[in-house]
Formats: C-alpha cells, structure tokens, sequence
C-alpha cells in the first residue's frame, strides 16, 4: 500500500518537473507570442499592405459622389406704385463619376505602394529575426549567470573547507595565523561574489521575462564537454558576399532606393497631362415656376495639362534625384556595415572555437595544479595561500570557460543573421545541444 501511494506521489510529481525545464525553443516561441516589439513590427506590416488598395483606387478605379440641395427664395421688388412678393422653393440632387483612364503620377505611386509592402515584409522578417537574436542573448546571459553563481558556490566550499583547515593547524600549532586571515579575507571576498552573482542572475531572468513574458525559472543549460559547431561554409569571403546580397538591412535599402527611383518618376510625371472619364446626372425640382422636374444627363472624357505650376514642379525633380542618389550611398553603407558584422560574426565564431579549447585544456591543467598544491600544504612543501590561489585560477578558468561556450553559439546566431538565414531551426540545433 506504501509502495503504491509512493508511485503515485511520483507520477503527480514528474509533469510538474519536466513543466519547469524551459529550453532555448520554448523561449522563442513564447516570445513569438508575447514580445512587444515584435507585434508592432507584425501591425505596421498589415498597416502597409493596406496602402496598396489605396494607390490603386486612385489610379484605376472609378470615384462616384452624390449630392442633394433644397433652396428657398424670397423675393421682394417695389416701385413708386406696387410692392411684389414672391416665395420659391426649389431643390434638386446630382451624381458624379470620374473614371481615371492615364494618370502617370497616380501609377507611380502604385508600384511604390507594392514596393513599400516588400519593404515592410523585409522588416517585418528582419524583426523576428532580431527577436531570435534577443531570445538567444537572454537565455544565455541567464545560463552565463546561472553558471557564474554555481562556480563561486563551489569556490565558497573549498574556500571554506581551507579556511576551517588553516584555523585546525593553527590550534594545533602546525601554522601561523597569516593563513588563517589569508583564507578568511578570501572567504569573505567571495561572499560578496555570490551576492552580486545572485542579484545579476535575477536581472538576467527578469531581461528574459520581458521578452518572453513569462518567469525564467528554470533554463535548461548547455551539456558539458558538448562540441560546439563550426561555420559551414569554413570560408569567411563566401559569408560576406552572402551578407552584402541577403542581409535584411541590404534588402530594406535596396527597396528603397527602388522608392525613391518611383519618386523621381512620379515627379517627372507632374509634366505630364491626365485623362479621366466624367459623367453626370443631376435633377432638379421648382414647382413655383411650373417646371415639375428637370434632368441633365452628360458624360465624356476629360483631359487636364499642367502648364505652368511656379517652377515647383522642376524643383520636386531636382529633390527627388537628390534623395535617389542618398537612397544609393544608404545602401551601399547598409552593404558595408553587413560586410562587417559577417566578419566580426566568422571571427568570433573561429576565435570562440579555438578559445574554448584551450580553456577546456587550461581547465584540466588548473585541476590538476590544485591537485598538486594541496598535496604539497599537506605534506608542508606549500602555504595556505598557494591552495587558494590554486582554487581561484581553477574556479576562474571554468567561469571564462562557460561564458565562452555561450559566446561562440551566440556569435554563430549573429553569423547567420549576418546573412539573413537565421531561421527558427537554428536555434532548434542549439536548443538540441541544451541538457535534459
């Protein structure tokens, strides 16, 4: 009966804790639904698209108005012998269509209506693609913390075992008192190292929280001794010719340059005459003068040619050639600036492998030094404070260890987006490399 009550208790308890482990995945997806910035980039998107039908009423689309008037006339005439009054009411409404047939400016501004909505699709994808990049930097911030506090926890124990060793060989006389207050500053110092190791951990889950806006309780860390990959391609040059074509910041300026093209064009148009076709239906009622009701039908086709306009329409040209040719340099300066960023990215993932390595080799060689000069404190060949120095370069090399895992999957997202491939299954291979 005990033993059916305990499988029970079990089973109640297992969902709970597998409820609390949160990956770098469920991360993502929980900020896809909840991150603020990236809902207003998904509500200006839909706000764009809709400036399409806009230019396209006004380019092809008929526009039809109505209109209705009731009057009422009092009039008064007197002469030396007679006084005339007389009352009339009259009233009538009208219809009126314009049908566009060729307006050049209007065109224009349709193709710049669609290339806008390329661009707010660009931004739109360059957004979830910095979400990801944010996600990712939260949750490792977070495992960085998370990690720093548990080496210093660790360091707190030998730190504190040494100290209760130091105050042991001093009663019995084995060791002077230096030892003890060398062990007892260093124990000290890293109390404070764990106060300030837990309050950053608690900032970093609540940086977290605010992306995805749930609690960061419990994040699963990466697996230890797990390889890290390396970039594919492993040629830097083909990275930053991808970057200079697809990067989303390229994209963006590349549209809007092809604006401002269409803006120059819509400008040169203001030269250009307009055709529409117009029909008209108006009736009108004035019983007082015995005319019941009358109707004016009419329709035919309009054309209106600009001829003179100030010089403001020369001027408009010469404005839009010039922000044609800052649209140009904006993009070849968003080329660059990906150019860059990919380099930095291939760079610090390259830099980051071969760091790691030689940290996890630092970390065996650190082991196995504290090995060494515990030994020799105990047999008396070492003092007190080599052990402690040991500890410390120890507990050090496995805090930069940690922090550079981290840094180098970070710097492999920041790669990818560099070229605007990062996607969500990128961050499925990292998740897939996070310890369950």
């Amino acid at each position: 009966m005990k033993s059916n009550t305990l499988l029970a208790s079990l089973i109640l308890l297992l969902p709970l804790s597998t409820a609390a482990q949160q990956g770098l995945l469920q991360s993502w997806r929980e900020a896809l639904a909840s991150d603020p910035s990236y809902a207003a980039a998904r509500f200006q998107l839909e706000a764009t698209r809709e400036k399409v039908p806009q230019a396209r009423a006004s380019a092809w689309l008929p526009s039809v108005n109505g209109n209705a008037n009731l009057t009422y006339n009092d009039n008064s005439s007197r002469t030396s012998t007679t006084t005339t009054d007389s009352e009339r009411t009259s009233s009538g409404y009208g219809l009126s269509l314009t049908q566009p047939l060729w307006r050049p400016q209007s065109l224009q501004s349709l193709e710049q209506a669609k290339l806008g909505v390329v661009a707010a699709e660009t931004q739109f994808n360059s957004a979830r693609q910095d979400l990801a990049l944010r996600v990712a930097q939260a949750y490792f911030d977070v495992l960085v913390a998370q990690d720093t506090l548990e080496v210093i926890r660790a360091q707190k124990k030998a730190v504190a075992e040494q100290l209760a060793s130091a105050k042991r060989n001093f009663e019995v006389g084995t060791s002077t008192i230096t030892d003890t207050n060398e062990a007892q500053a260093r124990y000290d110092l890293v109390i404070a190292q764990e106060i300030a190791a837990e309050n950053d951990l608690q900032v970093k889950r609540t940086g977290l929280q605010q992306i995805t806006g749930k609690p960061a309780l419990d994040l699963l860390p990466l697996r230890r001794n797990v390889a890290l990959p390396a970039p594919v391609p492993a040629q830097q040059n083909e990275w930053v010719t991808t970057a200079e074509t697809n990067n989303y910041a390229v994209r963006i300026a590349q549209t809007n340059a092809e604006i401002a093209q269409r803006e120059t064009s819509k400008a040169k148009a203001g030269h250009l005459p307009s055709v529409d076709l117009v029909a008209s239906h108006n009736q009108t009622r004035k019983p007082q003068t015995g005319v019941e009701r009358s109707n004016n039908n009419s329709v035919g086709v309009q054309l209106t040619v600009p001829i003179f306009a100030g010089f403001a329409t020369q001027a408009r040209v010469r404005e839009t050639l010039a922000l044609e040719q800052q649209a140009s340099q904006s993009l070849e300066a968003a080329r660059r600036t990906a150019a860059q960023s990919a380099r930095q990215s291939f760079t610090g993932v390259t830099s980051g492998l071969a760091q790691v390595r030689a940290l996890e080799a630092a970390e065996v060689s650190s082991q196995t030094s504290l090995d060494s000069t515990l030994l020799g404190y105990r047999v008396g060949v070492r003092v007190n404070v080599d052990v402690l120095n040991a500890q410390q370069q120890l507990f050090q090399t496995r805090r930069d260890l940690s922090k550079a895992r981290y840094d180098t999957l970070l710097a492999s997202l920041r790669l990818k987006a560099a070229t605007g491939a990062l996607e969500e299954p990128d961050l499925q291979a990292i998740d897939a490399l996070l310890q369950r």
